[in-house]
């Protein structure tokens, strides 16, 4: 008598290449090495760097300004230390200039790989996609902050050169030591940079959505842009509280005697707030796109 025995089916088994570690595709350092040796990061970069130069040759050609006013302004203190200068080149730069590189850096991301059609075969390597987003935002936000350090360090070392290592003069009067005057500027460099994250998200939402790289650059520069418009209009009232542009000046209170985190924190956490939604729109229309480019 046999007695036949029959053995379970084999539960099905997930297939992978050997040794393939879907966290450990497109590592950051390939892809900042890939971004560093684009030609839109070099000429950025001399950009910002060349600046400060340009502000120094300024202020020698046209010497003291002249105001029918009292009032004094970061302007009329910038030649006074290397620290007023890079001080200066901060709230020169801020409103327009420095929201360029973020969203260039953002907005060129994965509208630039579908340009090149080259976004399928990244896909197909393969790199997930919730790894290639992530990948592309690290770096993209790294190259932002770098930006953004670039222009005040470079414009406290020429501004010390050619007028001197000093204290910060405050418009408001007063003064603050050049030991006190560094950390203050560094924490104005980190709010702008938190103030910034929404025209990341933006450029970054609309790298998901186009195949044309200028396209998501200046619909960023473009939208940001409006939102300055907007909080122009003293109608809205406390309506453009909630507008991220409202903030973007309010970096001057670390530079009273008095370190003031009011406005500073309201700005950054609207900033961070609009940027979250932004970056999980891209994230979750890109998981659903269908890629073809």
């Amino acid at each position: 008598m046999s007695t036949n025995i029959t053995e379970p089916a084999a539960e099905p088994v997930a297939e992978s290449a050997p040794g393939y570690r879907p966290g450990h595709t497109l590592p950051l350092r390939v892809e900042a090495m890939r971004q560093w040796r684009r030609r839109r990061t070099m000429v950025m970069a001399m950009v910002l760097g060349a600046l400060p130069l340009v502000l120094i040759a300024a202020f020698a050609i046209g010497g003291t300004s002249d105001r029918n006013d009292s009032r004094v302004s970061l302007m009329d203190t910038a030649t006074a230390s290397g620290a007023n200068f890079a001080a200066t080149c901060l709230f020169v730069s801020a409103g327009f200039l420095l929201v360029v590189p973020v969203a260039l850096f953002c907005g060129d991301t994965v509208a630039s790989e579908a340009n090149w059609s080259s976004l399928r075969y990244l896909l197909a390597a393969p790199v997930p996609r919730a790894r290639l987003l992530w990948s592309k935002l690290a770096v993209a936000l790294g190259f932002s902050l770098a930006a953004m350090v670039l222009l005040p360090a470079v414009a406290l070392v020429t501004g010390s050169v050619a007028y001197g290592w000093g204290p910060l003069q405050l418009p408001t009067g007063g003064s603050l030591p050049a030991g006190d005057a560094v950390p203050r500027l560094a924490l104005v460099v980190v709010f702008i940079f938190l103030s910034q994250l929404v025209t990341a998200g933006l450029a970054f939402w609309l790298s998901t959505k186009t195949d044309a790289p200028l396209g998501a650059v200046g619909g960023a520069v473009g939208l940001t842009i409006v939102g300055n418009v907007l909080d122009a209009v003293t109608a809205l009232g406390s309506w453009r509280e909630f507008l991220p542009a409202h903030w973007q000046f309010a970096w001057v209170d670390a530079l009273q005697p008095q370190l003031e985190w009011g406005g500073m924190l309201k700005g950054a956490s609207v900033s961070v707030t609009y940027a979250l939604v932004l970056f999980a729109l891209a994230f979750r229309g890109f998981g659903r796109k269908d890629i073809v480019s």
